[in-house]
Parts: C-alpha cells; sequence; structure tokens
C-alpha cells in the first residue's frame, strides 16, 4: 500500500458487510457507494475520520479511529475560533 493510501485510520472488512447502505448516507463525504452485494470503499483519502460510518456499521464492517484526523483538526479550529484548518502538511483534504 502507498503511503498515500494511509493518510487515516480506515479498515473496512467488506466480508463483514450486510449491505445496509448507511456507510454511504452518513459519511459527509462519500468515502463509501452502493454496491451490489456489500458496500464499495470509492473514496478512502477523503476519510476525515469522523466515525459516523463505524457508529452505524451494525455488523463492524467498518473500523476508523475516529477523532485522530481531520475531524479532530476541523473542530480544534473551531473552538479555538480560528478561520484557516489544517490536518498536517500532507493532508490532501480540502478541510
Amino acid at each position: 500500500m502507498k503511503t498515500r493510501e494511509r493518510i487515516n485510520t480506515l479498515i473496512y472488512r467488506p466480508k463483514l458487510c450486510t449491505n445496509c447502505g448507511l456507510c454511504s448516507i452518513v459519511c459527509p463525504h462519500g468515502v463509501f457507494a452502493a454496491g451490489e452485494e456489500q458496500a464499495r470503499l470509492v473514496n478512502r483519502s477523503a476519510c476525515i475520520e469522523c466515525g459516523a460510518c463505524m457508529r452505524n456499521c451494525e455488523p463492524g464492517a467498518i473500523f476508523v479511529e475516529a477523532g485522530v484526523g481531520c475531524a479532530a483538526a476541523v473542530i480544534s479550529s473551531a473552538l479555538a475560533g480560528r478561520e484557516e484548518v489544517t490536518c498536517g502538511p500532507d493532508c490532501g483534504c480540502d478541510c
């Protein structure tokens, strides 16, 4: 796996997926999409580690260490009253 692909802690185990579709509904950045037999991970690098997908995945097919990535940066910046948000020099996101 390339370093660029591991910019977050998202782990998806499609064999556990029941194809309920909740992950694609609750994800604010379109990381998941509906698939034929299970959800498809379509944009891993867009994951901001908010944890919504994991909290709504009843069979446990999705894991993310919520609050460690871009979502944490956005929240911290908002609480500190800063207008600019950055996750780090190599983030690559538009947060």
